[in-house]
Formats: C-alpha cells, sequence, structure tokens
C-alpha cells in the first residue's frame, strides 16, 4: 500500500504558502518532493527525510511526487494554540486544527446559530481545474483589483462594495471538498489566486485541511464562507487530484451532486457548471461528462440553475442536447460565451486541466467560465 524510502534533500526547487518542492536523492534515483512545513517542519539541503513514493511511482499526473513523511533528525516542534478537529483521522499523519464550529472557536456562536446562505449563490463544479476558469468568468473584465481586505467585510451582506467611486467585485470564498487532494497547500492555485485577492479564503471541510477556516461538513463549510468570510459568492469543488474508475457511480466528483443539496437546503442558490471538453481522448468525457450527468441528474435532488454555455458549431449544439436530460429537476440557463476567451487568457494563474491548457481544451475553460458568469448576473 506504501511505497517506502529514505531520500536526503538537495535542494529546493520552490515553494509557495504551505508547500515546499524539493529535490531529493534515493537508491533509486533523484526525484521530485513536496513537504508541507506545518506537518513535517521545513526541509533544508542535506536534511535526510523519509518518503512516501507511492505516487511517483504510479506516475500519477497530479500527485506524482514523493511525499515527505518526516524529517527524522529534526522534529518540528510540538503545536500550540488551540484545536480540536482532527483531520486525516486515523492515519500516521492525522493533524489537529481549530475548526470554525468547534466550542473553542471564536465563530462558535455564529454558526451554532447560523442556518441559512441568504441566497448567496454557490457554484458548484467537478474539477479543482474549474476553479480560476470560473473566478475569470465571474469577474470578467473587472478583476479585483487589489487582495480583498477586512474592510470590505463591513457591509450588508450582498451589498455591493465601492472603491473611488466604483462596484468592488464580488468576494468569493473557496470551499474545498475531501474527494482529491486533503491539504488545501497541494494547491499552488488556491495559493496564487489568494495573493491576486481573486479569492477571500479557502475553507477546507471533511478530512481537507488547511484552509483559512476549517469546518467539520460542507453544510458548516458554506456557512462560515458566509458568515465568517463575509463572502458573496461561494465556489465548491474536490482538491485537485479527482478520482474515477470508468464506471457510472465510480468517481470522487458524486459529491458535486451532494454539494447541490447542500447547497439548496442552506437556502443559498446552487449554479453547477457542466464539465465539458472537446480535447478528452475518452469517449464518456466529449461533450457534457457522464460525470456531470450522473452528479446532477441522478445525486443532485434539489434544483439548480445549471450554466449551458452556448458554444459555437455542431460541438455546441452537441452539449446543448446532452444537457437537456437534465430540465427534468434543474433550470438550464443558456450562457453567452463572447468574451470569455480573453478573460481566460488574462487569468493569474496558469490554466491547466488533466495536462491540457486553454486552446487545448477551450470548451471546458469556456463552459467553467460561463458558470462564473451567471453567477454574477445573480448578484447583479
Amino acid at each position: 500500500m506504501i511505497r517506502w524510502r529514505r531520500g536526503e534533500v538537495v535542494r529546493i526547487r520552490r515553494e509557495w504558502p504551505g508547500a515546499v518542492e524539493l529535490d531529493v536523492t534515493t537508491e533509486d534515483g533523484s526525484a521530485r518532493a513536496l513537504a508541507y512545513p506545518a506537518l513535517v517542519g521545513r526541509p533544508e539541503p542535506g536534511d535526510a527525510v523519509l518518503l512516501n513514493t507511492t505516487a511517483l511511482a504510479m506516475g500519477l499526473g497530479t500527485g506524482g511526487y514523493a511525499m515527505v513523511v518526516a524529517i527524522p533528525d529534526r522534529l518540528p516542534e510540538d503545536p500550540h494554540g488551540p484545536g480540536h478537529l482532527v483531520k486525516a483521522r486515523y492515519t500516521p499523519l492525522q493533524a489537529t486544527v481549530l475548526g470554525a464550529d468547534e466550542q473553542d472557536s471564536p465563530f462558535h456562536e455564529v454558526l451554532r446559530e447560523a442556518d441559512s446562505l441568504d441566497g448567496m449563490p454557490v457554484i458548484i463544479a467537478d474539477l479543482h481545474s474549474a476553479l480560476p476558469a470560473i473566478l475569470c468568468g465571474l469577474y470578467g473584465s473587472h478583476p479585483p483589483p487589489r487582495p480583498a481586505g477586512p474592510e470590505d467585510a463591513e457591509r450588508e451582506p450582498g451589498e455591493a462594495r465601492e472603491e473611488n467611486g466604483g462596484r468592488r467585485p464580488a468576494r468569493v470564498a473557496y470551499v474545498m471538498l475531501d474527494g482529491g487532494a486533503l491539504p488545501a497547500w497541494f494547491s499552488m492555485s488556491c495559493a496564487q489566486l489568494r495573493e491576486a485577492g481573486w479569492l477571500c479564503g479557502v475553507v477546507t471541510v471533511g478530512q481537507a485541511f488547511g484552509g483559512d477556516v476549517e469546518a467539520v461538513t460542507l453544510h458548516t463549510g458554506l456557512l462560515a464562507a458566509r458568515h465568517v468570510l463575509e463572502a458573496d459568492v461561494a465556489i465548491v469543488t474536490q482538491g485537485p487530484g479527482n478520482l474515477g474508475t470508468g464506471t457510472r457511480w465510480g468517481f470522487s466528483g458524486v459529491s458535486a451532486g451532494e454539494a447541490v443539496n447542500a447547497a439548496a437546503v442552506l437556502g443559498g442558490r446552487p449554479v453547477a457548471a457542466l464539465r465539458v471538453s472537446e480535447g478528452d481522448r475518452r469517449e464518456r468525457h466529449i461533450g457534457v461528462s457522464h460525470h456531470s450527468l450522473t452528479a446532477y441528474g441522478r445525486v443532485a435532488l434539489a434544483p439548480a440553475q445549471v450554466a449551458v454555455p452556448e458554444l459555437p458549431g455542431d460541438f455546441g449544439r452537441r452539449v446543448t442536447e446532452q444537457a437537456e436530460p437534465l430540465a427534468v429537476r434543474h433550470e438550464l440557463v443558456g450562457v453567452p460565451v463572447d468574451g470569455l476567451y480573453e478573460a481566460l487568457r488574462d487569468a493569474p494563474v496558469r490554466l491547466s486541466t488533466m495536462g491540457r491548457g486553454l486552446d487545448e481544451d477551450l470548451a471546458y475553460f469556456l463552459t467553467s467560465a460561463a458558470a462564473g458568469r451567471h453567477a454574477a448576473s445573480l448578484l447583479s
């Protein structure tokens, strides 16, 4: 189940908030490794490290790193401060965090009474790679000019902010499910989007951890996005590295349908982003993916607004026809895609899905951006 190796850190390749990428040597040769300093401490060149090389040996495209399990000769200090939520429970790297909804949290009283999202749009997508594309569609040609700050929360819920006489962009929180990566630190996109001010915060729910806010369930995670981070919009996807088996039900994106139900029961406005591809080699993902048809058509019991991109040509007609069965339960909303390519091209992070960039699978990114564009229309 686990392929263990001892290694030595050769150099630090790069780092971003929460993660450090390394070059290491092992008995098998050189490798890329990833460490989370909050869990194992910060590795330095020359350190001996204990590695889990399972994903590296499997050649996983998303998580193909040797993972640093420990720096045995230089253990980190014991954690300090409150926090009784244990995530990655009963694994060797279980971590204790302060949950926004637990009794020791300063937000416990807020969340103990919270029961509504106040009509907040909740955009739901299958893959983590949809996150920056959704934001491109939501912000369009008017992205945030600066990182969102605490002063932005000093307003009535849903009220647009003003800056220099103009309307401020929406305040957006990302709620990360635990179907992919558990540490939010693994996502370089999240770190860059936070730095650019495109996200006001990350909420990690279930077994996922490492967000700005921790929550026990998706329900309290959505409520925390609204009432703790003061978000106008929440985006819900799994973390990087989804799991699929080529079967009807055996894929981690089933959680997208469950997220529709959670958003609806809490009084949010679910907006479903379709997973669409013109570049995937697998027939089950060409046009509207069977993941979307199953998650929204079978798992989601509450109605959502499904953003259907108005793509050109025969492929666009195919997407529209494939989405039609979802109208039995949901409202299908046609969304123009004019101008979205330019917004996607100017994204503050690299766009990539399954190894394909913007121009290699344009339909995927336009479809995700269309969901963001529709959510923006709900705010106005």
